[in-house]
């Protein structure tokens, strides 16, 4: 069995999954996605080791803010984001590719 794999992920996205579910949706073009599943359906962004910045939904961050979902980014540790629902998730996604 191997030790490793490669991936080609710069970072990855850390989106809280306790808020995504107190929210129920709120993102996509519908919006009825959650934040994590609109994250990666834009172009760059995704879960498999082939994109340029991995979305990973995590249990909770101990945050919980009231009407939004926290996210961050793992290469910028220190501010993490606090996305409401309806948010433009594209402006999103281009703002994080420009970090």
């Amino acid at each position: 069995m191997k030790d490793e794999v490669r991936a080609r992920w710069g970072g990855a996205l850390l989106v809280c999954g306790k808020c995504s579910k107190k929210l129920g949706g709120g993102f996509g073009r519908k919006g009825r996605s959650s934040l994590a599943k609109a994250l990666r359906a834009e172009p760059g962004l995704g879960k498999r080791r082939e994109a340029a910045l991995g979305v990973v939904e995590v249990r909770c961050l101990g945050v919980c803010p009231r009407g939004a979902v926290t996210l961050v980014d793992t290469r910028v540790p220190d501010r993490w984001r606090l996305v409401e629902p309806g948010a433009d998730v594209a402006a999103l996604a281009a703002g994080l590719h420009g970090e």
